[in-house]
């Protein structure tokens, strides 16, 4: 009888585990990472147990080689030197490419060559009070996207040896493209990517639903306080990317300059656009486009949506009837990535 009875719990123990194991297989595991990465900080989670954190570091140190401007053994500082030993690789010739594809459809708005200025006028605007016309004009004479192309075999070439690049407002877009086409090498079909705001996506959440991102909504009062999300994203692919002036900004003489710099003028511009949301099939064009629709406005920003195929964006404005308000503007097709 005991004989008997051992035999039963035997089966059963081993019912338990080979029901265990049938859990640990079909159950979907997810990963999630997270840390600070060029000044900024990631997030990023897929549907897999491997751990990529390595191999994830690796692309961040060799993109850090390559595009930052603070490292001044990588490839962009070395041209920016005139380094003639400098040779774009694939991050840089990427990056530029999309740079000058992006000025072209924009007028200039985007400008890969405006670090100088920026410069000029201080993070925050702090030197502000010490620009002058002269400096500026100076500064514009070596500043513009046309001024710079690049050999066939990588080779920055210059009008005027002052030009220097500035990947900043497109290479957190590009890393995020980086990272989601690592993981869709390594068989990962539901990701999202997260580096300082600008997300790469596909597939679907934990939860087996869409992605929800949410747009905040801009500060325009005095205490710059945060007042929660202006709208919510539904996104299965593709790149997003937010760019805003309302929380970077100084005002002089009743008006509000904001932290974008309009390359045709050297000078802080404030349009009419608060905040610019864009999707686009990647996260590097988003992001380039939300930098310019920041220093093109309302109506030409939606003049080039119209005759961009695949670019869709949100954009935020004051109310026209009261400028404490705000009011969002949307591309045709934007429509069906907002959340109801």
């Amino acid at each position: 009888m005991k004989k008997s009875i051992y035999i039963i719990i035997a089966i059963v123990a081993l019912l338990a585990i080979a029901i265990g194991r049938k859990n640990a297989t079909t159950e979907p595991h997810w990963t999630k990472l997270q840390g600070s990465v060029f000044h900024t900080f990631y997030h990023i989670t897929y549907e897999g147990a491997a751990d990529y954190s390595r191999e994830i570091d690796s692309l961040f140190r060799a993109f850090d080689g390559s595009l930052s401007m603070f490292n001044d053994t990588s490839i962009i500082s070395r041209m920016n030197r005139n380094d003639t030993t400098a040779v774009a690789n694939d991050f840089v010739r990427t990056v530029f490419d999309k740079a000058m594809y992006v000025s072209a459809r924009t007028d200039g708005a985007f400008d890969i060559t405006v670090a100088p200025l920026v410069n000029l006028w201080g993070f925050g605007f702090k030197n502000s009070d010490n620009v002058t016309r002269e400096a500026v004009d100076s500064i514009l004479q070596f500043v513009g996207y046309q001024s710079v192309s690049m050999s066939d075999d990588g080779h920055l070439l210059k009008q005027d040896a002052r030009t220097i690049l500035d990947a900043s407002s497109i290479a957190k877009g590009y890393m995020s493209d980086v990272v989601a086409d690592f993981l869709i090498g390594q068989g990962v079909e539901n990701y999202m990517v997260e580096i300082g705001g600008e997300i790469a996506l596909r597939g679907h959440n934990d939860k087996g639903r869409a992605w929800t991102v949410g747009v905040a909504r801009p500060v325009v009062d005095s205490l710059q306080q945060e007042h929660g999300y202006q709208a919510f994203l539904q996104l299965t692919e593709g790149g997003l990317a937010t760019s805003g002036n309302y929380r970077n900004f100084y005002e002089k003489g009743g008006k509000r300059y904001a932290h974008t710099i309009d390359p045709h003028t050297g000078y802080p511009i404030q349009r009419d656009v608060l905040s610019a949301t864009v999707i686009a099939p990647d996260c590097m064009t988003a992001d380039a486009f939300a930098t310019a629709f920041m220093v093109m406005g309302r109506e030409k920003s939606l003049e080039v949506l119209a005759n961009e195929t695949g670019i869709e964006a949100l954009l935020i404005v004051p109310s026209a009837n009261d400028s404490t308000q705000l009011e969002v503007v949307c591309s045709d097709g934007f429509g069906k990535y907002l959340k109801q």
